[in-house]
């Protein structure tokens, strides 16, 4: 009979090699991260632990004065990115643009019109942005749900943590309006639409 081989335990990483492992992790993926996914970079099972190394890097990068910035999001995930103050100047050298320019004013339109009807994206934004949807939806940008043959569409926390954006939806769009300086005179061309009349508004 053949004898049962002793499973091969996984070699324990240095504190220093973990927290090295950890700031990759948060460094390259450009989106925020749970416990679980960062564990299973770094090598470490225990949630508390894996917190206690993220919120270690977190407090370096906060008394180093650095423009970049790790937080804590309210769902326990962690996130690395510029602080808002330092984004906003350098955005336009980034090489790894997150969609291209007709996914992102998709995008942009729903999240300044939100909730809106499927079918009301697709009158504005053409047939193409069925595929936005669809694409913006995989990448977690976007949730929906069924509103008789069409889907409500709305933006995720997900979109919110990226983007750096408050998770109320009221003020999220005021951020955005900010942000982009829009009013509704030239919001048309953030979103690549005709501004709507108040008869054409969808209702609630």
């Amino acid at each position: 009979m053949l004898e049962a081989q002793p499973q091969t335990e996984p070699v324990s990483k240095s504190a220093g090699t973990q927290q090295q492992l950890c700031e990759a992790a948060l460094y390259v993926s450009g989106r925020p991260l749970d416990a679980k996914t960062i564990g299973s970079i770094i090598g470490a099972r225990s949630e508390e632990k894996i917190k206690s190394i993220v919120r270690t890097i977190k407090e370096r990068y906060e008394k180093s004065e650095s423009p970049i910035q790790v937080l804590e999001l309210p769902d326990g995930r962690f996130v690395m990115q510029l602080k808002p103050e330092f984004a906003k100047h350098v955005r336009k050298l980034s090489n790894r643009p997150l969609l291209t320019p007709g996914p992102l004013r998709t995008l942009s339109f729903i999240a300044l019109r939100q909730p809106i009807a499927q079918s009301r994206v697709i009158a504005v934004r053409g047939k193409l942005a069925y595929q936005h949807v669809k694409q913006l939806k995989e990448m977690d940008l976007i949730s929906y749900e069924k509103l008789g043959r069409s889907r409500t569409l709305r933006t995720t926390t997900t979109f919110a943590d990226y983007f750096n954006l408050n998770h109320d939806p009221a003020i999220m769009k005021k951020e955005l309006r900010s942000i982009l300086d829009l009013g509704d005179q030239n919001l048309s061309s953030a979103t690549g639409t005709e501004p709507e009349s108040s008869a054409s508004r969808e209702k609630p």
